[in-house]
């Protein structure tokens, strides 16, 4: 960061939080919006920053969704006990942790997060919720690859109820995968991202293959001459092998969508409609979520969920309590213990993501192998779920960073939720 503590990437100084703010900056404002305050899905500035501060909170403005049904169930209120002293919580900056006389206040580093909405959960207790930019109590938001979490979840489900076997090959469920990269490796290996393919998530990278990926997921019609495939299912098919499977993480996005694929192929249900029946509707959602879909009208399961944080933080307390709400058990609990056991510390070890020692990768959730125990759903901008089950504290964020990889702001972000964390451990021991 330079002396003005606003981000930097490829020579580019970022606008700060308050500088941003979509409500100042006022796009899409009008009958029709001013030519400068106009943002659009066709030449792609709806997802540039400053402008995905507003379009992340508007993305129904800008593509197709489908319904995460929360059905007619009343919502159930969460309880609430607000601590004002969280914000003047202090922690040191830096991960993996280091030495420093460097102090944040938890309050400062919302805004050095361009942070859009915080909610922390303890013990099922609202004791922090603020919102910030174009979020609000009652509107959604993109959350990136959390999407990726709810997957995994509705997957370990099905392997915990036996309709899934982590041991079985791709093709086994899929097998118009049989040719692609993903045939001959396991359920395991697909959900735990150890899976070896050809496929670069280098966001600022513009050759990248994930951005070639986008494009085939890209509802909106492509232009003449384009013979790239149509839909996240029909780019599946043509990713390469590279390597070996099972040996090393590497986080890529079509491991979820083919999750996703395999999901809805054995229950006979999109994930968005999977997901409604079997969590969104039964935990007393406040909102409907909202996944985005491809040119075919399949949910991108790798990162178009929508939602609100309240709604995201409900999801994360019934992830912490294994599957039970409020005395219901709504799925098997195994489905979390696997997911909390972790995954292979070694694969992760020979994966590029260096800033993260000892941590693992299991069920498309991030293991932090930590004393707490603790694991996170992560998305890129800054989306997070995180859980400590030993703090018995679930965390959801919303955010807008101007650079997509967390690396940009876990300094900031991991230290303090570790901060939160001790806070209401020793608060209940007073």
């Amino acid at each position: 960061m330079t002396a003005s503590n606003q981000p930097i990437q490829n020579g580019q100084e970022f606008l700060s939080a308050d500088q941003s703010d979509p409500n100042k900056l006022g796009w899409m404002q009008g009958f029709p919006p001013p030519e400068d305050k106009v943002l659009s899905v066709k030449d792609g500035s709806f997802l540039a920053f400053p402008a995905l501060r507003y379009s992340a909170v508007h993305v129904q403005q800008f593509l197709p969704t489908v319904e995460v049904s929360r059905q007619l169930k009343a919502p159930e209120p969460l309880p609430y006990a607000l601590d004002d002293n969280i914000d003047k919580l202090t922690f040191q900056p830096g991960y993996p942790p280091q030495e420093t006389d460097a102090t944040m206040t938890w309050e400062a580093s919302l805004a050095e997060n361009y942070t859009d909405g915080m909610l922390i959960l303890h013990k099922g207790t609202v004791v922090y919720e603020r919102y910030f930019g174009a979020l609000t109590a009652a509107t959604k938001h993109m959350a990136m690859s959390v999407s990726k979490s709810f997957a995994g979840t509705l997957a370990a489900i099905l392997v915990a109820e036996g309709t899934l076997n982590l041991d079985a090959k791709v093709v086994d469920y899929v097998p118009e995968l049989k040719e692609s990269a993903f045939g001959d490796a396991t359920l395991r290996q697909v959900m735990d991202m150890t899976t070896a393919i050809k496929f670069s998530e280098n966001y600022a990278d513009r050759k990248a293959e994930v951005w070639s990926y986008s494009t085939a997921g890209n509802p909106i019609a492509t232009a003449k001459g384009d013979e790239g495939p149509v839909g996240y299912f029909n780019a599946l098919k043509e990713i390469k092998k590279q390597g070996e499977h099972g040996e090393v993480f590497s986080y890529k996005t079509p491991n979820a969508d083919v999750v996703g694929w395999i999901i809805s192929r054995v229950t006979g249900k999109s994930v968005a409609a999977l997901l409604s029946e079997r969590i969104w509707s039964r935990i007393g959602m406040e909102q409907n979520g909202n996944y985005q879909v491809d040119g075919l009208g399949i949910p991108f399961a790798g990162g178009g969920l929508s939602a609100g944080l309240r709604d995201m933080a409900r999801f994360g307390e019934l992830v912490r309590n294994k599957g039970n709400w409020r005395g219901e058990q709504i799925f098997p609990a195994a489905a979390i213990a696997d997911i909390e056991g972790g995954g292979s510390q070694a694969a992760f070890a020979k994966s590029s993501h260096t800033e993260l020692p000892g941590w693992s990768y299991r069920n498309l959730w991030w293991i932090l192998e930590n004393s707490h125990g603790a694991y996170a759903a992560r998305g890129v901008y800054g989306q997070t779920i995180y859980i400590d089950p030993a703090a018995e504290m679930v965390l959801a964020r919303f955010a807008t960073y101007p650079i997509a990889a967390n690396a940009a702001n876990d300094p900031t972000s991991l230290p303090a939720y570790a901060a939160v964390a001790e806070y209401l451990m020793n608060k209940e021991q007073k």
